[in-house]
């Protein structure tokens, strides 16, 4: 990825942990790296197709000028999420603050925060089959679009399906997310539970019947193994009603552990589901 470099921007802020740094305020010293496509920008000779640094440069300093943090990390942390929402073509973006003469007794030179930040792709599955179904799928795709630093992309049509695992229950309405999100994966985890919870959601019986269900299926490329979360689901390439939906917003979208596209997937589970009636 392309980049555009900003370097030691001199900023007036009032961040710190004392009460007389939020009083009178002090120097920082932003480093900015700006992950952009510049294909196009160069090719054309068009501002429009990259990020104008100098309007950036002043958010920057509007933005360490009129917020207050006790922490620099807080202040990175904050600057980023909003340069991202704020800049269209931004990808991704490496910011360090620094903080000369920091206050702890000692000579320094100064003490610096560097933080990493950017835009991932993840594909949800949902589904619900207890109530009002469609419902409980229209809340929870507008919770998705509320939720801090995402964008809900791509929504599939709502389709019908036989329960997977535990039988014994009414059918489900599914359908399947793709967003854009800054936030990582176990924090996304966290807001799906929340969303969930909101709606009802009791997990009593495994597989059994919810008024809401939200799986992470893909985040980015990344093959994660946790006891919160696993990353690709482990069990995608079983359930029709989890493909079917992902057939519809990216059939060539490839499983980064096996390398086989979405369509691949859904025409092995068909090829079985057919030999098991032979």
């Amino acid at each position: 990825m392309d980049k555009i470099q900003i370097r030691n921007l001199e900023v007036f802020g009032h961040h710190g942990v004392f009460p007389e740094e939020n009083k009178l305020g002090q120097k920082f010293l932003v480093n900015a790296v700006l992950f952009v496509n510049l294909h196009e920008a160069g090719l054309e000779d068009d501002l429009q197709k990259s990020v104008d640094y100098g309007e950036v440069c002043h958010y920057i300093t509007g933005f360490m000028r009129d917020q207050t943090y006790k922490l620099i990390e807080s202040a990175a942390e904050r600057l980023a999420e909003k340069l991202l929402d704020h800049f269209e073509r931004l990808e991704k973006v490496e910011l360090e603050i620094k903080k000369p003469w920091a206050p702890i007794g000692l000579p320094l030179e100064s003490v610096s925060v560097k933080i990493a930040r950017g835009w991932h792709t993840a594909y949800l599955s949902l589904g619900s089959n207890i109530g009002d179904r469609e419902k409980y799928l229209d809340n929870a795709l507008e919770a998705l679009k509320e939720l801090r630093g995402t964008k809900v992309l791509q929504v599939t049509r709502f389709l019908e399906t036989e329960p997977y695992g535990k039988t014994d229950q009414d059918a489900f309405l599914n359908t399947a997310a793709a967003i854009r999100t800054q936030m990582q994966p176990l924090e996304l985890l966290k807001e799906i539970h929340r969303i969930e919870q909101k709606n009802g959601r009791e997990r009593v019986v495994h597989w059994g019947p919810r008024t809401l269900d939200i799986d992470i299926i893909f985040y980015d490329k990344l093959v994660m193994e946790s006891e919160e979360l696993t990353v690709p689901h482990p069990d995608l390439e079983n359930r029709g009603f989890v493909l079917g939906p992902l057939m519809e917003l990216n059939r060539y979208y490839r499983h980064p552990v096996s390398g086989k596209t979405i369509a691949c997937l859904y025409k092995e589970l068909g090829q079985r589901a057919m030999a098991e009636l032979l």
